[in-house]
């Protein structure tokens, strides 16, 4: 690890770390409240938030191609589309990663919302080679953002899926070894409790998700077995519903096995910090506490 003790985490000008785990346990919430807070309480770090990252630099075109191609279904909009009269792009934000997850999209009925299974594979075929090449510019953002900005402190705000792209077991795993090279790895743990609530919440409102493809094309096939109907007749939010809870217990290992990496800090823990200075002592415990295992 790039510090040693929580004391040399306190000390140290530049802080900067990575922050991963389930979506919906704090990272964003975490990496806005070290952005957002005034710098002389520890605050103005540089944000870099891979999923924004993704939406922006690398899955920009595929985005807005999507939507134009619904756009080209519409008379009216077409001919000004084909007249150069409309301009369409994605709004995607830090705190609005809707365009980038309606590009992934759900598989099933298209009546009902999906998108046919060997698109859906495309698609997420690109979000990989996106996520990685994001993660992998990191390390450029950093140098960035101290050189261009005068950042010292940096948080890199990672998607849920960053456990889906990396091999934390091989140590020259390249994403692995470019981020904890110039980074903290910091896991943010759930509870069971977290668990469940995070089922409920997708039960409510199930969003479009990334799957390694064995264990997509698995689960796809399960489920297909399972409800007895083809494949363009799947209601596609009842497919995420099914592999929601089997997604977060594949990846809990995986994101164990990044923390040896780094450190780990709970999701209870991480509800508590209200500024900067919460921040780096949850982080200097931490790093003492691994240290001490």
């Amino acid at each position: 690890m790039i510090y040693q003790t929580g004391a040399e985490f306190r000390a140290a000008k530049e802080k900067r770390v990575v922050l991963f785990g389930m979506s919906g346990l704090g990272k964003t919430h975490l990496s806005n409240l070290l952005r957002d807070a005034p710098k002389d309480q520890g605050g103005g770090w540089f944000h870099y938030s891979v999923d924004y990252r993704i939406g922006t630099r690398y899955m920009g075109e595929y985005i807005a191609d999507n939507f134009k191609r619904e756009a080209m279904k519409v008379p009216l909009l077409r001919e000004l589309l084909m007249t150069d009269s409309v301009y369409i792009a994605s709004n995607i934000t830090f705190d609005n990663l809707a365009p980038l997850s309606t590009y992934l999209g759900k598989p099933g009925d298209p009546a009902r919302g999906g998108v046919p299974f060997a698109e859906y594979c495309k698609r997420q075929a690109q979000h990989r080679e996106a996520e990685i090449a994001a993660l992998l510019d990191t390390t450029r953002f950093i140098d960035r953002a101290h050189d261009i900005y005068g950042y010292d402190n940096f948080v890199c705000d990672s998607g849920g899926s960053i456990c889906e792209v990396v091999d934390p077991a091989d140590p020259d795993d390249p994403v692995m070894r470019a981020l904890s090279e110039r980074l903290l790895m910091v896991w943010i743990k759930g509870s069971d409790a977290h668990r469940d609530e995070l089922i409920r919440r997708f039960d409510k409102a199930p969003k479009p998700i990334y799957y390694q493809p064995d264990f997509l094309a698995t689960l796809w096939e399960e489920y297909l077995a399972l409800q007895g109907q083809p494949a363009e007749k799947v209601d596609p939010d009842a497919f995420l519903r099914f592999g929601y809870a089997r997604i977060l217990n594949h990846r809990q290992p995986r994101y164990a096995a990044m923390a040896d990496w780094g450190v780990t800090v709970t999701a209870e823990e991480v509800a508590t910090i209200r500024n900067p200075a919460g921040f780096a002592d949850l982080i200097a415990a931490a790093i003492d506490r691994h240290r001490a295992t």
